[in-house]
């Protein structure tokens, strides 16, 4: 998958909107939610076998989305070339979360982004990772802003 792939379906306002989500969502918890693209696998790792689900936590661990105080990170890492979503929770969040509710998430993105609407399918994931987050840690007190809203887009 060429390079730019990325910019066909997530182009500038789109990542805008995307980064705005998550700023506005922050506000509403104490969790931490970082978006990651990648358009393919680089090919040392492809050849290696590397699954998708291994390589969102590759990059949880490269962004440091774990290096939060409240252990509350959230990665959605979203991989172009398998249409793949991984959402990676830290352990202060994995240890309340069920698993099916990452799982429910990531098939609502799924099912936006086969039917071309990329945009809808991020900020609909926001808003559920949004409510689980509120739902699991409410805002108290000092509420900073830990990790960048931006999302990344990795091998660019």
């Amino acid at each position: 998958m060429p390079a730019w792939a990325w910019r066909r379906v997530f182009p500038q306002a789109t990542l805008d909107a995307i980064e705005a989500a998550i700023r506005a969502s922050e506000a509403a918890h104490r969790g931490e939610i970082r978006f990651a693209i990648e358009n393919s696998l680089p090919a040392t790792l492809a050849w290696r076998g590397i699954s998708g689900r291994e390589r969102a936590i590759e990059v949880f661990s490269n962004l440091r989305v774990w290096d939060t105080e409240h252990n509350s990170g959230v990665l959605i890492y979203l991989l172009l070339a398998d249409h793949d979503i991984e959402i990676v929770a830290d352990r202060g969040i994995a240890a309340q979360v069920d698993p099916a509710d990452w799982e429910a998430v990531a098939h609502a993105m799924e099912v936006a982004f086969r039917q071309g609407d990329f945009e809808r399918g991020a900020l609909e994931g926001i808003a559920q990772i949004d409510a689980i987050l509120a739902a699991h840690f409410p805002p108290s007190g000092h509420n900073p802003d830990e990790l960048a809203n931006r999302p990344v887009i990795l091998g660019r």
